[in-house]
């Protein structure tokens, strides 16, 4: 085998060397510009990201705040009835209200940052002009800053950029809503349908805000009373008792023709439980709800003249030394027994003689039942029917005692038309009617 021995020139080795020191080089220059590109691409994409992310938070935040101010403006607004402590309510309302709903991510104490507060519930009257009488505010407004809400890579941008001042770890949210309230398409009233005077129209129907009504619970009431009416149209007295008691009827409109059922033999029970009266064998407060008081008037503890006017009057000469206003009452969560928890000593007060079982009283004061469970519940809207039984309009009653039998007769206390400015009736319905009973609106 041979062997040839090939020698290259020393110039072009030495220019091979070069060439490939210089390809090297490059090479190595090249990979630092990758390095350098790829991380602004990577850094222009994090921007993106803390955006979404982060402003998505934001928008998570704004939206159950928001969700929450709505909450609290119906709820304030539907305690808006004219009365001077309107407002107290209102607040108590909107507060608790708004504080039921979560914020940020649904948290129950909004992470920490601060719930609201009663002193950012503030009042409008008719003018828009900042109120703080309860007789004229006609509008509840709830706002409420959610401050230090965390920026999760917003915060990162800026530690990498250097720039923290044009990254701020967090951000506060605003949200702001406005209810009023506002006449109802449907409606939800009690089965009980007040006929008007001979001759009376509306507004009033010669009815005098104050005046008590008579409603008769054993037969067909006339002209000037009231009496049983099923919402649904039908002559069943079960159905009476259902639409009497939690949640009750709701779509009653104008127009529509009511059933008559006629003598009744189990109202008294789903009655009685708005005035905190229960069996022995009823599951009690925390389920067939109370009002706030139980207290009762008749002519025999509240002996004022037509119009006897309970709801907000003076107690004539005469009166029980325990008789005041409903509203008085109501805010001292009265029972029955006024400050006991006697069914027969509420007996005594009122002249009643409760039966059928009757034995036990929701608790009264501050820490009592009527406050612990209890909500507006004798303060309702009644149907105004014609004589072929046709709703024609609404009015707003006050139940002044609970039944002491399915077929005795009672009085409720009648306080104007239920669509009225200053009614203090508020119904659950759809709102958007141009005459009816009032439902809380947002507004802005």
């Amino acid at each position: 085998m041979i062997f040839a021995k090939i020698e290259i020139p020393k110039n072009l080795l030495k220019g091979i060397i070069v060439d490939r020191i210089v390809i090297q080089r490059q090479y190595r220059r090249q990979s630092g510009a990758v390095i350098v590109t790829v991380s602004l691409v990577l850094l222009f994409l994090l921007g993106f990201m803390a955006i979404a992310l982060d402003f998505g938070h934001l928008f998570v935040v704004k939206t159950e705040l928001q969700t929450a101010m709505d909450s609290c403006a119906l709820a304030a607004a539907q305690e808006l009835d004219g009365e001077s402590n309107a407002l107290t309510r209102a607040r108590s309302a909107g507060e608790t209200a708004g504080n039921l709903n979560g914020v940020n991510f649904q948290s129950v104490t909004w992470s920490g940052k601060g719930q609201l507060v009663d002193t950012e519930i503030t009042f409008k009257d008719s003018a828009y002009v900042a109120t703080v009488l309860g007789t004229n505010a006609r509008y509840a407004q709830c706002q409420h800053t959610q401050s230090g809400v965390n920026m999760w890579l917003l915060q990162s941008m800026g530690a990498f950029s250097g720039n923290t001042a044009a990254y701020t770890n967090t951000k506060n949210v605003l949200a702001t809503a406005v209810a009023t309230r506002a006449s109802a398409q449907t409606t939800c009233p009690v089965p009980v349908g007040l006929k008007p005077k001979t001759g009376g129209t509306a507004p009033n129907y010669g009815f005098q805000v104050g005046e008590w009504v008579t409603m008769i619970g054993h037969g067909t009431s006339v002209n000037g009373e009231m009496g049983w009416y099923n919402l649904d149209g039908s002559t069943n007295a079960s159905e009476t008792k259902t639409e009497l008691g939690e949640p009750g009827y709701c779509g009653t409109k104008l127009g529509d023709t009511l059933g008559t059922p006629g003598i009744q033999s189990s109202v008294d029970t789903v009655w009685n439980y708005r005035f905190g009266i229960y069996k022995n064998n009823d599951p009690g407060p925390s389920v067939d709800h109370p009002d706030f008081s139980g207290y009762a008037y008749t002519s025999a503890n509240w002996t004022n003249a037509v119009p006897q006017n309970a709801w907000s009057g003076t107690p004539a000469a005469g009166s029980d030394p325990s008789a005041a206003s409903f509203t008085t009452k109501r805010a001292a969560f009265a029972s029955y027994d006024d400050t006991g928890t006697s069914v027969s000593k509420g007996d005594t007060i009122t002249g009643l003689s409760m039966k059928g079982g009757f034995k036990t009283l929701a608790t009264p004061g501050a820490g009592g039942q009527h406050n612990l469970y209890g909500f507006s519940r004798r303060l309702v809207t009644a149907p105004v029917v014609d004589a072929s039984n046709k709703v024609i309009d609404y009015a707003c009653m006050f139940m002044l005692q609970p039944l002491s039998g399915p077929t005795v007769s009672v009085q409720l206390e009648y306080r104007g038309n239920a669509g009225a400015v200053g009614s203090p009736c508020t119904t659950n319905g759809l709102a958007g009617g141009s005459a009816g009973p009032l439902v809380p609106v947002l507004v802005r």
